[in-house]
Order: C-alpha cells, then sequence, then structure tokens
C-alpha cells in the first residue's frame, strides 16, 4: 500500500495548517441522488481503498483466510446493495467509527454459511484480492493492539494512500508526473542537507524553486487527505476531529 512508505506525521499535517482548498470526496457520489455511472466509480473508489481495513479487522478477530475474505465481500456487497452508506450524511461520528460499528453488526448477523453462499457472486464493482491481502496481512508487525485499534491504523493508512494515489494521478493529469516523481518522497520528510539540491539538478530548476514546489505538494496533499475523511460534512468541527483522530491513529 502506498502509505506504507510514509512516515507517522506529515511535516505540518495539522487542522490549523490545513490548505484552504476543499472539494467533494469522490467517495460521497456513493450518495443518492448521483448519476449511476458517478456512483459505480464512486463505489470502484470506496472498494479498493477501504476493503484492506475491513479484511485486517475480521482476520484480527481470529476468524481463518477464506472465512474472512466471504465475510469482507459480503459486507461490501450489503454496503452496495442496501445503501448502508446513505446515513453518512447525518451522521454524529467520525466515518470510520461508523463503518466499523456496520461492519460489527453485519458480522454478528451473518452466519458461515450464508457467507459462503456469497462466494465468487461477482456482486462487486472491483474485484478484491484477497491473496495480496493475505499476504499483507502476514507482513503485520505482532502488537497487542485491538482489532479496533488495528482498524483505525488501517484505516488511516487507506486513507493516506487514497490521497496519494489521487495526488499521483492529478500530477499525471497535469502533465508533472516528473515533478511527482522527485518531489513527492518530501511529502513526508524534511529534506536530508542537498538533497533539495540534488533534486534541482533532475528537474532543472533552482534549488528555491524546489522549496516552493515541495510546499504546494504538500498543501495538495493536506487538501486531499483532509477531502477523504471530511465525507461530506459541512461542520468545521467534525472536520477537524476527523483530521485529529487521523494524526493520532498515524501515530500510535
Amino acid at each position: 500500500m502506498l502509505a506504507q512508505g510514509l512516515l507517522s506525521h506529515l511535516p505540518g499535517m495539522t487542522p490549523e495548517n490545513d490548505s484552504p482548498r476543499f472539494l467533494t470526496t469522490r467517495w460521497t457520489m456513493v450518495l443518492p441522488g448521483h448519476g449511476e455511472d458517478s456512483r459505480a466509480k464512486a463505489w470502484d473508489h470506496v472498494c479498493r481503498t477501504y476493503w484492506y481495513p475491513v479484511y485486517a479487522f475480521i482476520r484480527r478477530r481470529g476468524t481463518l483466510p477464506e472465512d474472512a475474505s466471504d465475510l469482507t465481500q459480503g459486507f461490501f456487497a450489503k454496503l452496495i446493495g442496501q445503501d448502508w452508506l446513505s446515513q453518512v450524511e447525518r451522521r454524529e461520528t467520525r466515518f470510520s467509527t461508523l463503518l466499523i460499528t456496520i461492519l460489527k453488526n453485519y458480522l454478528i448477523k451473518q452466519h458461515r454459511r450464508e457467507a459462503a453462499q456469497k462466494r465468487g457472486g461477482g456482486q462487486l464493482p472491483v474485484p478484491l484480492d484477497f491473496a495480496e491481502g493475505e499476504r499483507w496481512f502476514g507482513q503485520e508487525p505482532a502488537s497487542n493492539d485491538t482489532p479496533e485499534v488495528h482498524f483505525e491504523k488501517r484505516w488511516a493508512l487507506a486513507v493516506m494512500d487514497a490521497a496519494l494515489l489521487r495526488l499521483d494521478e492529478e500530477s499525471a493529469a497535469t502533465g508533472k508526473s516528473r515533478l511527482f516523481a522527485a518531489l513527492s518522497p518530501f511529502l513526508s520528510r524534511e529534506p536530508e542537507p542537498g538533497e533539495y539540491e540534488a533534486a534541482s539538478r533532475t528537474l532543472g530548476i533552482l534549488p528555491r524553486s524546489v522549496a516552493v514546489a515541495v510546499h504546494r505538494m504538500r498543501q495538495d496533499f493536506r487538501a486531499m487527505v483532509k477531502e477523504e475523511v471530511a465525507a461530506g460534512l459541512k461542520d468545521p468541527t467534525m472536520v477537524q476531529e476527523e483530521m485529529r483522530a487521523l494524526a493520532a491513529a498515524l501515530g500510535t
């Protein structure tokens, strides 16, 4: 996952320093009222980005890999088929809390036989690579974290992945792939002595221009992270709560 290479805290990633840029998060397009094409693309984003935190949560509860795969696929099929995210804009809790509550309720009601009937049902907009997910899970460091704490950490990393991937895509769309490749390492850390100079030679620009470009890229990245966690929220207080919780999860 992309965010695995990032440090726990982005330089300046605090609510006070967030970029003012704020757009509608792509995955909120799953809500009723949007066109079918838009909703299909939004569900594609939700499934690709957030299936692994769900899978890892189920596995951390002691579920075998095959059963965890069935339950994860069944959960997302229900999430889509029954519009379970329709309550997202009237929620009073953070989005990850809402999602894990829905997931726990699903698991309580779901039986292994029912999950097995869904195996290979093809009800999702994208295939989920459970073999890759199990490889990721096997590489998780040993810890005494509860499944809930582990879910928050995986959720936070998934948010960072989504934001970084979006920044990569937008850089490619605007002809800035070379700039992104050279400067994206500085999204998560300050430069070592001489690194900006080396980047300036690679890019053919002045070192001070590298510093300016990194500053702008960090602003864009923080804005994309904020968009990802905001989930269509209008209340700035709740948006800041989401950001603080994200930073806390990455720092634990």
